[in-house]
């Protein structure tokens, strides 16, 4: 895995922000580039592998069970007044979603991803051989050394140390007792072993790459500080509510979509966060009419701001300027 894994890695960030344009950027730029499967059709996923080449990544989230569907609906009820201010339906809960994890395995086993990152759980250890034996190296993401125990029994290639520092969704299993009050460091060291393991979360500098690499890491995974650049599809929206200072904190919520994620705070996230269930993809889907009318809107109270710590670090410019300044021994 090794001569695949660049110092820096640009993170996969579901929805918007990674684009094939992006992935290759970073590549051009001595990265390594993940393409994000998370909330895609196959089809959109196909299309953004047939657009990249190299040493890439793909991610995908492991599917679960939805616990409590009286809890999402009542939710539900909630959001009725976030529907009425957008003019948009609120649509059933949806019972079982598995966002298509067959055929997103699938398709990486076809095209022969060189990365593939698992996001929310470790695969089968059936899934895990079939990727390699295609010639894909799997990682997973863990956030605790539970987790990574658990990881290593099904024998990826390595895996990724998530600290709750990082912006979007954690990697938590255990989404109730999350706080994201760890950092990359401490996830790194509860979880070194064996395995190679990529470092991520907070990271606003070189720094902070030269770091967690000195601590063992044999790469560092950076999303927030890419949403500003010129080939990230991040939503004009958000681009503004960063650039403009509107961004003083970030909260961890499940208001968005029932899972753990690090956001920039703004009217949604204070109106819901406490009252938000345990419910991804349930309540993903509840809110993606909301947001998609909010984002049409250019209203930044209505959307998942996803970001983590480090964002006042974040900067406009070229994928490659800003992999530049965050490469070891870097002094910008």
């Amino acid at each position: 895995m090794r001569d695949l894994i660049r110092p820096v890695v640009v993170a996969p960030m579901a929805g918007e922000p990674s684009t094939p344009a992006l992935v290759n950027a970073a590549l051009r730029a001595g990265a390594t580039g993940f393409l994000a499967a998370g909330y895609k059709t196959p089809q959109a996923v196909e299309d953004e592998i047939r657009a990249v080449g190299g040493a890439y990544g793909l991610n995908i989230f492991v599917p679960g069970l939805l616990k409590d569907a009286r809890a999402v609906e009542r939710y539900r009820e909630l959001l009725r007044p976030e529907a009425e201010r957008y003019g948009v339906e609120l649509p059933a809960v949806r019972l079982n979603d598995d966002d298509h994890f067959p055929a997103k395995v699938e398709l990486a086993i076809s095209y022969g991803v060189p990365l593939v990152s698992f996001t929310f759980g470790a695969p089968s250890a059936e899934v895990v051989r079939a990727l390699q034996q295609a010639g894909s190296r799997v990682l997973i993401t863990v956030t605790s050394a539970a987790e990574a125990s658990r990881a290593a029994a099904v024998r990826p290639d390595g895996l990724i140390a998530q600290g709750g520092s990082a912006g979007g969704h954690s990697a938590t299993t255990s989404p109730a007792g999350f706080t994201g009050d760890t950092t990359a460091l401490e996830v790194l060291a509860a979880v070194k072993g064996d395995l190679p393991v990529i470092a991520a979360g907070g990271v606003a500098e070189a720094a902070d790459v030269d770091q967690l690499l000195a601590a063992g890491a044999v790469a560092v995974q950076c999303g927030t500080a890419f949403l500003l650049a010129d080939e990230a599809g991040t939503r004009p929206a958000q681009r503004d509510f960063m650039l403009s200072g509107r961004g003083t904190s970030t909260v961890i919520t499940r208001a968005f979509t029932g899972h753990p994620a690090r956001a920039l705070r703004n009217r949604f996230t204070d109106t819901y966060s406490a009252s938000a269930p345990i419910g991804y993809p349930a309540v993903h889907h509840l809110t993606a009419p909301i947001r998609a009318a909010a984002a049409q809107a250019a209203d930044a109270d209505g959307i998942n701001l996803w970001a983590g710590t480090g964002f006042r670090s974040a900067r406009s410019g070229t994928t490659a300027a800003l992999v530049a300044r965050l490469m070891p021994g870097s002094q910008s």
